[in-house]
């Protein structure tokens, strides 16, 4: 008999093709992965694996089965899911997935505020970019993720939760540059500070600066806002930063100044998304409340970060 561990076990080989890594990820020696490999071979009555020196491929029918065996896990996740959480909201494990740059800056209010209200979550994190989060969303290895809206993958699910518009950032100059940056050149200019390819705030930003008509720009990869807001202060650029992230990345003493855009403020939309087949929809809206409520609280946090006031910008 098939059994659900020899299915785990060669869709994590599926995956990485590689019988180490797969092992390391399912917690158990590559001589015992091997052998629940060959297993199921051998009950199937098919090769699934071409083992060749340092690497390894599926066969024709090894693609077949690990599509229908993810299908499968998918299936027994959500009925386990069912099961145990329809008793109690938000009670049991939750495997939450969240991009870098909300992570910082939601979840240390957030994570107490749950523990109080539900004291029965056993909550497990990830952290990493918006393209890993929605393949591990689809192979079930995570339950929910906090992101940007809007995505584009089918199968999943989403829920909008609060909009966090960006605000401008621009070095305040020094006694020895005597031509600061205006709101227009920022945002004309080369120096636009950017994280690096892979994060969807990369990308938003972006879109926002191409309907100024930017065509030629001279972009800094970084892999966090921290430094960025450094890169910044320190005149080495402007940057586009959302509001929620003020709080924190920006200190009393940092020699910036910030400009809010006039209506329609450029934003980004922060959601939920989910696998449409999850049973526990009851538990992610009872989390995007939570997260709204915070959400809510960092955006009027932000409007009076330090004291600071943003002057109010118009854009042609």
């Amino acid at each position: 008999m098939v059994t659900l561990k020899q299915l785990r076990y060669f869709s994590a080989v599926a995956r990485h093709r590689h019988f180490g890594r797969a092992a390391e990820e399912c917690h158990v020696s590559q001589p015992a992965l091997s052998l629940q490999i060959q297993e199921l071979e051998g009950y199937l009555g098919c090769q699934l694996v071409e083992r060749r020196r340092g690497a390894i491929a599926l066969t024709e029918t090894g693609h077949e089965i690990a599509e229908r065996a993810k299908r499968i896990l998918l299936e027994a996740s959500d009925l386990v899911d069912h099961a145990r959480h329809r008793p109690n909201l938000l009670s049991g494990d939750l495997d939450l997935g969240v991009i870098p740059s909300v992570a910082p800056y939601l979840l240390p209010a957030t994570l107490p505020m749950l523990q109080r209200r539900y004291p029965g979550l056993g909550l497990r994190l990830r952290e990493t970019q918006t393209a890993t989060l929605l393949d591990e969303l689809a192979d079930g290895r995570l339950d929910v993720a906090l992101l940007s809206l809007p995505i584009d993958r089918a199968g999943l699910e989403t829920l909008p939760l609060f909009d966090d518009p960006f605000l401008l950032v621009v070095p305040s100059g020094s006694p020895g540059n005597e031509a600061p940056f205006t709101p227009q050149a920022a945002l004309s200019g080369e120096n636009l500070l950017l994280l690096e390819e892979g994060h969807c705030l990369r990308d938003q930003a972006l879109s926002f600066c191409g309907t100024t008509r930017i065509e030629s720009r001279r972009q800094y990869g970084a892999s966090s806002l921290s430094t960025i807001m450094q890169m910044v202060a320190n005149g080495f650029g402007t940057t586009l930063m959302p509001a929620m992230a003020l709080p924190i990345e920006l200190r009393a003493d940092m020699p910036v100044r910030l400009f809010r855009f006039a209506e329609p403020q450029p934003s980004r939309s922060i959601g939920l998304a989910w696998r449409r087949s999850s049973p526990r929809r009851q538990d992610f809206e009872a989390l995007g409340r939570i997260l709204t409520e915070v959400g809510q609280l960092a955006s009027t946090a932000a409007g009076q970060v330090h004291g600071v006031e943003p002057q109010q910008v118009n854009l042609p």
